[in-house]
C-alpha cells in the first residue's frame, strides 16, 4: 500500500520535471482568470469541449478553487514563477501530509474506537479498508494542487491533467474495491456464520464480482482520457462471437456454476451421489467440482454435468428409515410369534432416537423357507455412526428375545421328496447300511 502511495505521489512530482524539459524559453502560461465572469467563460469552454467530442481530463475544480483562492489570499498577481509561488507550493505539500496524518491518527482513531463498541464488525473492515486510500487521495491532491501553483508551459499543463486525471482515479477505483472488497468478505462471514449454503460459493463469487468491477473500473478511466470506450466495446461484438463460438464448453460449464449457486445442493464437506459416483465435495470452481471419491481417488467433473445430472445429499438427511425382516423357522408357534412380534415392538419404542409414531411391527409373510417379521422405524438423528450403533443394538436385543423363547433364524433351505424307484433304492441302500 505505501508503494502504491509513493509511485502516485512520484509520478504527479515527475510533472514538474517534464515541464522543466518542456517548457518554452521566454512565454509564460497566462494568469488563470479570476472572479465570477472568468469562472462562467471556463465553464462555457468546457461544455463546448464535451458537446464536441474533443474534451480533455481535467484536474478536479476544487483544487483549481483553492489553487486560485490562496494565491489570492497571497496577493500574488504576477503570471511567472516566483519564490512566492514555489512557497505556496511547498505549502501544500507540507499541509497535504500534516493533514493525511491528523485524518489517519485522529479521525480514523476515532471512527475505529467507535466501531469496537458496535455489534455489527462490517463497520470495522469498511474503516480499515479506507483508511490507506483516503490518505492516498489526500497526498495525490496536495501534489496537484502544488504542481498548480506553479506556472507551466502548455506540455506541461496537459502532462499535469492527464497524471492527475489517473492518478485521482486509480486512487478513487482503489478505495472503491477496499471498501467492495469489505463488504463481500463481510457477507462471506455471515454466510458461514450462519452456516448457508451459499458460503462455500462465495470464494468464486468474490472472484467474479471482483473482476467486473475491476473491468467496468478500467473502462470508466479509460473513458476519462478521452479514450472512445463505446466505440471498442462495439468492436468486441465480431471478436466476442467468435471467441463464445471457441470457448463454448468454458461457457457453459460457468453456467452450470451459476445453475449449481441458485440451486445449492450441496456445499464443502458434504457427501453426495452425483450419477453414479459418490464422494465428498472438496472445492467448487467457476469450471468444475473436485469430488473425493470411496477409494481416496479425486474425481473432477466439468459444472456442466454436475448441472444436468441427478444429485443425491448424503449429508443431508433429516432422518434415517430403517426396513428389515427377522425370519424364523416353520417350527415356530403362533403364540410364540405373536409374543415375539409384541416384544420386538416394545424394544423399538422403549428407544428415544426412534420417532415412535413411525413405528410398525408386523408378522407379514410365509416365505419359502422362513415366517417373516416385517420391521419398519425411522430414526431422528441423521448421523451415520450412531444410527450403526443403534441398528447392531437393537439387533442383538432381537437376537437375545428369539434365544429367550427357544426359536431359531430361518436361512434358505429346500426339502426334497423322492417317490418310486429312486425312493425304494435309498430306502434299500439306509437298511443295507
Amino acid at each position: 500500500m505505501k508503494l502504491v502511495r509513493r509511485f502516485l505521489v512520484l509520478g504527479l512530482l515527475c510533472t514538474a520535471v517534464a515541464w522543466s524539459f518542456g517548457q518554452e524559453a521566454g512565454v509564460a502560461a497566462p494568469a488563470s482568470p479570476a472572479g465570477a465572469a472568468g469562472q462562467a467563460h471556463l465553464s462555457t469552454q468546457a461544455a463546448a469541449a464535451v458537446a464536441s467530442g474533443l474534451a480533455e481530463p481535467r484536474t478536479p475544480d476544487f483544487l483549481e478553487h483553492m489553487v486560485d483562492l490562496v494565491l489570492v489570499l497571497f496577493d500574488v498577481k504576477s503570471s511567472g514563477n516566483t519564490p512566492t509561488h514555489y512557497g505556496i507550493a511547498a505549502l501544500f505539500l507540507v499541509g497535504s501530509f500534516l493533514l493525511r496524518k491528523v485524518v489517519t491518527t485522529l479521525l480514523f482513531g476515532l471512527l475505529r474506537r467507535f466501531s469496537a463498541k458496535t455489534e455489527t464488525t462490517l463497520d470495522d473492515k469498511m474503516f480499515h479498508a479506507l483508511e490507506a486510500p483516503v490518505a492516498t487521495l489526500i497526498t495525490v491532491a496536495g501534489a496537484v494542487a502544488a504542481l498548480k501553483v506553479l506556472k507551466l508551459s502548455d506540455t506541461g499543463d496537459r502532462t499535469l491533467m492527464y497524471a492527475s486525471t489517473v492518478a485521482f482515479s486509480l486512487a478513487i477505483f482503489w478505495l472503491l474495491l477496499r471498501a467492495f472488497n469489505a463488504l463481500l468478505d463481510h457477507v462471506q462471514e455471515l454466510a458461514v456464520k450462519k452456516q448457508m449454503s451459499v458460503a462455500a460459493f462465495m470464494p468464486w463469487i468474490k472472484k467474479s464480482l471482483v473482476v467486473v468491477f475491476v473491468v467496468f473500473g478500467v473502462l470508466m478511466i479509460a473513458q476519462s482520457l478521452g479514450a472512445d470506450v463505446k466505440a471498442f466495446l462495439a468492436g468486441l461484438g465480431l471478436g466476442g462471437l467468435a471467441f463464445a463460438l471457441a470457448a463454448q464448453d468454458t461457457i457453459a460449464n460457468i453456467f452450470g456454476s451459476v445453475v449449481v449457486a441458485i440451486d445449492q445442493p450441496f456445499k464443502l464437506g458434504e457427501t453426495v451421489r452425483i450419477g453414479s459416483e459418490v464422494g465428498t465435495i472438496e472445492d467448487i470452481g467457476l469450471r468444475s467440482t473436485k469430488i473425493r471419491k470411496l477409494d481416496r481417488s479425486l474425481m473432477v467433473i466439468p459444472n456442466k454435468s454436475v448441472a444436468g445430472e441427478n444429485i443425491t445429499n448424503l449429508s443431508r438427511f433429516n432422518g434415517r428409515r430403517v426396513e428389515q425382516v427377522l425370519g424364523l423357522t416353520y417350527n415356530t408357534k403362533a403364540e410364540q410369534m405373536e409374543e415375539l412380534v409384541g416384544e420386538v415392538r416394545r424394544l423399538l419404542l422403549a428407544e428415544a432416537e426412534i420417532e415412535p409414531t413411525s413405528v410398525s411391527v408386523y408378522f407379514r409373510d410365509f416365505s419359502a423357507s422362513s415366517m417373516d417379521i416385517a420391521i419398519v422405524f425411522v430414526v431422528k438423528d441423521p448421523d451415520f455412526h450412531r444410527h450403526m450403533a443403534l441398528r447392531q443394538r437393537l439387533n442383538l436385543a432381537y437376537m437375545r428375545a428369539i434365544e429367550a423363547r427357544g426359536l431359531s433364524m430361518a436361512f434358505p433351505t429346500q426339502t426334497l421328496y423322492l417317490e418310486g424307484t429312486v425312493a425304494r433304492q435309498l430306502a434299500g441302500d439306509r437298511s443295507k447300511a
